[in-house]
């Protein structure tokens, strides 16, 4: 670490829990992270910001209109870019010190089996269901820590999911890949921008504290936004030893 890394992570350096050891790591820590829209806006700039030395972004789509209400890497000027280049354009602007991965493609089980395995962290934002198994899927394959998050109306939650614990859940302990579930869209019952803004921000905070060394995470707690009453309520939540996808672990 060079006296320009120095200064610019000083005010983390000077955090006792984190210091020049904690730096180092998230400095040489690979971040993976799922969909650039609401929850990954704000969690790629603080990643970026943070120095996390290789961020991958996944991401299908391209950027609109009506995603500027809340998806703050993306600026007017870049509509009809993809979004994974937009925020890595936003991400460099803050910290060219970095790498930075861009994957304008769709995170199906072939290209997740394929990027999961060499990160450290895998932040999952995005905003359907399916997508949440097959990345799941991915982190449990591959022992990766799972951060994932997400965020609908006035409603947000969060948690990590590290089966490298052997007493920690993954996401389909607690969501089943095969239980009812109805779909619900941003699109058709809308989102309160700062939501998804607490939310990103909270699983970047929980991606670098896992890269830095430093705890303990959210792993066996389910913490749930409630943006009305502008509260917080956390759940134990156990490993389901008949889990359809991680059952069969040690």
């Amino acid at each position: 670490m060079d006296d320009h890394d120095l200064l610019r992570y000083s005010r983390h350096i000077l955090l006792e829990e984190f210091g020049i050891d904690g730096q180092a790591r998230v400095s040489a820590g690979h971040a993976l992270v799922i969909g650039a829209g609401g929850l990954g806006s704000p969690a790629l700039l603080y990643l970026a910001a943070a120095g996390v030395g290789r961020i991958g972004i996944v991401d299908d789509d391209a950027l609109d209109l009506t995603n500027l209400q809340r998806q703050v890497a993306h600026t007017t000027a870049r509509v009809g870019m993809p979004k994974v280049e937009s925020a890595a354009e936003a991400m460099r602007a803050i910290n060219p010190d970095i790498a930075i991965e861009t994957h304008a493609l769709r995170a199906d089980e072939a290209l997740l089996a394929s990027l999961v395995a060499s990160a450290d962290v895998v932040l999952d934002c995005s905003d359907n269901f399916a997508t949440r198994q097959a990345v799941n899927r991915a982190c449990v394959a591959h022992g990766k820590p799972l951060v994932a998050g997400a965020a609908i109306r006035f409603d947000g939650q969060l948690s990590v999911y590290d089966t490298r614990d052997a007493a920690s859940p993954c996401y389909a302990c607690l969501f089943p890949p095969d239980a009812a579930f109805e779909e619900t869209r941003c699109a058709v019952l809308g989102v309160f921008a700062p939501v998804v803004g607490t939310i990103g921000t909270l699983q970047a905070s929980e991606a670098l504290k896992l890269l830095a060394g430093i705890g303990p995470s959210l792993a066996g707690r389910l913490l749930m936004f409630d943006g009305r009453r502008t509260a917080f309520d956390s759940l134990q939540v156990a490993r389901d030893p008949q889990c359809s996808v991680c059952g069969q672990r040690t």
